[in-house]
């Protein structure tokens, strides 16, 4: 009985298991083998009252039954044909969605705040030997706006300055854990110091990150500033610098930073008393596709390895 085998078999030998339903339809194509296991198991019921129901809706029927098989009709073969197409270009759509969602194809793109210190260089070279067919591609953000690339789909996941406290961003690994230092002109007084203490910060005319980005944000990068209230405010991390060679203000910077950035004019003074520094990955809340996991855990895996500098 046609119940119990839906498979059909074309002129060419092809059989098809049909999935068929009403406003929207498929077929697989497959061996006979796999077609007629498929066929035999269960739902085979439903799969031919979803062919009778596009027989309906076509107005035509697609198949001839008998007692012993089931053929396609001359209509059949040619819908059957004009739909082969189609349908495995929407298999190869659905296929590469799946890849991309599971992280084997499509990129990665990381964001990354002033420098890309040695910690996260590592983690992103282990990431892309790890994910060769990933085309890794490396954004640069604006210290001013630490989350609107991430929040516009512009970068899949980035490293920022802590702390991040958005409702819309998850936190992942924190690491590169650094002291911190005051950049200041060469010839501020508080140049020829081995060090400060963080009291001192509140004459020093700290420079505070601009917005967009938030006011807790900003007061963390420049304690006492109020955001900007006490000094100027920077939207790069080298118009910042050149503030500082300008005497126009002062910037705190973490250690690695400020040895990326050594130049004349500048003078890095290591503050006593402040929190360390420290940068974490972030992603979009519910956004965590499985190449931002794998770096993650990248990034992780570095910060655990010892540095090349040790």
């Amino acid at each position: 009985m046609y119940e119990a085998d839906s498979s059909i078999r074309a002129r060419d030998g092809t059989r098809a298991c049909a999935d068929w339903r009403p406003g929207s339809w498929s077929a697989s194509w497959c061996s006979p083998t796999s077609c007629t296991s498929a066929g035999r198991g269960r739902g085979s019921t439903s799969r031919s009252q979803l062919l009778a129901a596009l027989e309906r809706r076509l107005g035509a029927r697609l198949v001839e039954r008998t007692s012993r098989r089931v053929r396609l009709t001359p209509f059949g073969e040619r819908f059957l044909e004009e739909l082969r197409p189609a349908y495995e270009r929407l298999s190869g759509v659905v296929d590469a969605a799946r890849d991309t969602a599971l992280g084997r194809t499509g990129s990665l793109r990381i964001g990354f705040q002033g420098t890309a210190n040695e910690q996260l260089m590592r983690a992103i070279t282990a990431f892309r030997r790890a994910r060769p067919q990933l085309d890794t591609q490396i954004v640069e953000l604006p210290l001013a706006d630490p989350f609107g690339a991430l929040r516009r789909g512009e970068v899949d996941t980035a490293a920022v300055l802590l702390p991040v406290a958005e409702p819309d961003v998850e936190l992942g690994p924190v690491f590169s854990r650094e002291r911190q230092t005051l950049a200041v002109p060469a010839r501020h007084p508080y140049a020829s110091l081995s060090s400060l203490p963080a009291a001192a910060l509140a004459e020093a005319r700290l420079i505070a990150p601009a917005p967009p980005a938030p006011a807790y944000w900003r007061a963390a990068q420049a304690p006492g500033s109020g955001g900007g209230a006490r000094g100027p405010e920077a939207v790069t991390l080298q118009e910042g610098l050149t503030m500082v060679a300008a005497d126009i203000g002062t910037m705190l910077l973490c250690r690695a930073t400020a040895d990326a950035n050594a130049r004349n004019g500048i003078a890095f003074v290591p503050v006593e008393g402040l929190p360390v520094s420290a940068l974490g990955v972030v992603w979009r809340r519910g956004g965590a596709t499985a190449a931002v996991r794998d770096f993650a855990a990248a990034v992780r895996e570095a910060r655990a390895a010892p540095s090349a500098a040790a």
